[in-house]
């Protein structure tokens, strides 16, 4: 939210047509080339006994006026959208008087005063505020407070906007109802309004009073010059119109610069017709010097301030007790001023800085956040496909909204245009993403109708004793069940259950009927055990694998064997397989080892930096070995404890053996390379490795 704070005067005000001290961001830099340009104030001369007048420095040198710069008082209290919903609920005020610029140039955040609070309990702390507050001191709290309100209610109408999606309503026809206290809000801001104007119609006949009331103290100088009364008493006149002049507030900025030349002329004639003794002058001039070098320190202390906007106003101040204090000796005078001017101008280079800053920044700002536009953009011209391209796409969005988060306002004539941009690129991607899921849901829908029509085929085809036609038919049922796609999470495990229930009935049906044929089982059966005896006298070193691959083979050729032997006979030909395997995996671990060998005594003549890359490399492999055997004997406590899972079961296992006879091997050649380094490092014995 940005606060647009109108000129407004201090208690002296001095306005000209190019004010110095006090000007907005885009005055600064003309008006510190007007501080440099301007000459020196030249003071009348001091003549015997006379004390001379008090001649204030040029207007244009001294300006008090504030006139706060828009981007100055800007305070981020919320997001960009209840900013934008407070702004359409015509909750803003134009303008800023001199004591709400006090409270704005407070570098304080009000912000965690109504974290937390619920709506009702914003509109109770507004009430309270307008009862016990001046009107002209609350005007910070009244801005964080109706962002921190429009905060909450666009939340509220967010909910209830998605919630009339969800429910089947269309976004375009979706209408906020009517909030009680948001009327009530309204209420009180219009109460708050009122007040202020009526504060500000009294401050503006207020000036008015004073301006009159200055204009008397004039009559009363001119009087004083032709006053017959004693040195002394008069004098002490003067001294009382001086306090009752500076007491009094500020006039309208129309009458100021005519004021103060009148006034001034009529205090240089009085100290050009009242006679004053030399001590007393003196005394006076040595009052004003320490009292211009008190100011020309505090102005020059200004620099360290932290606050770049409060040393600018604290300067204001300054330069107004400047305006106020009285002559000092001509020697002095021009010393001082350009001591006192220096410093102001060193100030104002730092405001004017800060300003610039504050502009660059917000003009990068604007840079990343159209970055951030582009890049939505880019999302929505690139449409995804699939349910995982989705996924991404959405991880993507969601980091750049929560940078664009983290990047402060742009220019307020680019702000809500780049924010609306943003906004249109977030909606229409999310239109999109929910348009897609539509999609798949229909898509899923339709994926179910598929295979339950294939569930009910397989159960019709179950009781079939047909069996060579009947197989082909179910084993392109289950073809085509892959060939459709995913159901929704909740169908899936019932309908493939179903399916697959009704495909093993008839196999278990047709495995039984089968099983009758004891003759020919039987010579299958020794055909198999010749075929073992012949596998147990073979030369797997000589052959390889191709020995064990052709047996493989022909084991494969031969039918069924009777179902009693079926089990023992399967047992003892995978325990044959397995020691024509260990037989030649024995061999070619030999080998690989002797090879392995060969490889270390290279990589440690090419030096000890490889030699130790090749055992990270083996020592990361043995880890990846430990979390696969892990993961796999995990897998195997998710098997059902059924017939047709116990093959699945024992090739899990059979795995996890091969990967441990493999883990093994790394874990040697491990070993190898340790034994190798430690030889590297200190001397062996000659006999070590026997």
């Amino acid at each position: 939210m940005r606060f647009r704070p109108a000129k407004a005067e201090t208690d002296t005000e001095m306005a000209t047509e190019k004010p110095t001290l006090a000007a907005p961001e885009e005055q600064v830099s003309r008006e510190a080339e007007d501080v440099q340009s301007n000459p020196a104030p030249t003071e009348p001369v001091v003549e015997n006994s006379v004390v001379a007048a008090p001649v204030a420095e040029p207007a244009a040198m001294l300006e008090t006026v504030v006139e706060t710069d828009p981007e100055s008082s800007q305070i981020d209290f919320a997001d960009e959208e209840a900013v934008l919903a407070a702004q359409q609920a015509g909750l803003e005020i134009e303008g800023v008087t001199a004591e709400e610029a006090e409270q704005l140039d407070v570098e304080v955040s009000v912000e965690e005063k109504f974290a937390g609070k619920s709506k009702e309990e914003l509109l109770e702390q507004f009430d309270r505020m307008l009862a016990e507050q001046p009107v002209q001191a609350i005007r910070r709290d009244v801005e964080a407070l109706k962002i921190a309100f429009y905060r909450l209610r666009r939340a509220e109408v967010e909910t209830a906007r998605r919630a009339f999606i969800d429910g089947g309503g269309s976004e375009e026809e979706f209408v906020p109802t009517v909030d009680g206290a948001e009327v009530r809000l309204k209420e009180l801001f219009k109460e708050y309004r009122r007040r202020r104007d009526e504060f500000i119609a009294n401050l503006e006949a207020e000036k008015e009073q004073n301006y009159r009331t200055k204009l008397a103290i004039i009559d009363e100088l001119k009087e004083l010059v032709d006053s017959d009364e004693t040195l002394n008493h008069t004098f002490n006149k003067f001294r009382e119109l001086q306090q009752r002049w500076k007491e009094t507030g500020p006039v309208p900025l129309q009458q100021v610069k005519d004021l103060w030349e009148t006034y001034n002329l009529h205090v240089e004639n009085f100290y050009n017709f009242i006679k004053i003794n030399k001590e007393l002058r003196d005394l006076d001039l040595k009052k004003n010097y320490e009292q211009k070098a008190a100011l020309c320190e505090q102005a020059e202390a200004l620099v360290l301030e932290p606050s770049v906007i409060e040393a600018f106003h604290k300067l204001q101040k300054l330069h107004d007790a400047w305006r106020e204090t009285g002559p000092v000796a001509n020697e002095f005078k021009e010393t001082l001023w350009e001591r006192f001017k220096a410093a102001s101008s060193r100030i104002n280079k730092q405001h004017q800085e800060h300003f610039e800053a504050l502009k660059a920044e917000q003009v990068k700002n604007l840079e990343l956040k159209t970055e951030l536009c582009a890049a939505a953009e880019e999302l929505n011209a690139q449409p995804s496909t699939t349910r995982k391209e989705w996924n991404k796409a959405s991880e993507r969005l969601l980091e750049i909204q929560k940078t664009w988060k983290t990047i402060g306002f742009a220019p307020k004539k680019d702000n809500n245009r780049i924010y609306e941009r943003f906004r249109a690129a977030c909606d229409k991607f999310f239109e999109a993403k929910r348009a897609f899921y539509a999609g798949v849901k229909t898509e899923m829908e339709h994926n179910l109708q598929l295979k339950v029509e294939l569930c009910e085929q397989a159960e019709a085809l179950s009781e079939s004793e047909d069996w060579k036609a009947t197989t082909e038919e179910l084993i392109a049922l289950q073809a085509r069940w892959k060939e459709i796609g995913a159901v929704s999470r909740r169908h899936s495990d019932v309908v493939w259950k179903r399916f697959r229930v009704a495909c093993d009935k008839f196999f278990e049906r047709k495995a039984s009927h089968f099983s009758g044929v004891d003759s020919q089982y039987e010579e299958n059966l020794q055909k198999k055990l010749a075929l073992l005896d012949e596998m147990a006298a073979a030369d797997v070193a000589a052959g390889g694998f191709e020995v064990i691959r052709e047996f493989q083979r022909r084991w494969g050729e031969i039918g069924f064997v009777p179902i009693k032997q079926k089990d023992a006979i399967q047992k003892r030909y995978k325990a044959v397989v397995d020691a024509m395997f260990d037989t030649l995996r024995g061999s070619e671990r030999d080998r690989s080892m002797n090879r392995f060998r060969d490889k270390v005594s290279s990589l440690k003549a090419s030096g000890d930096r490889r030699l130790r890359s090749e055992r990270e490399r083996l020592y990361n492999k043995v880890r990846q070995m430990e979390q696969e055997i892990a993961l796999l004997e995990n897998n195997i406590g998710f098997f059902a404890k059924s017939k047709n899972a116990d093959a699945l079961v024992a090739d899990v296992r059979a795995k996890i053996d091969r990967i441990r006879t493999e883990m093994a091997a790394a874990i040697e050649k491990v070993k190898l390379i340790d034994r190798e380094a430690s030889r590297s490092d200190a001397p062996q014995p000659e006999n070590e490795e026997k």
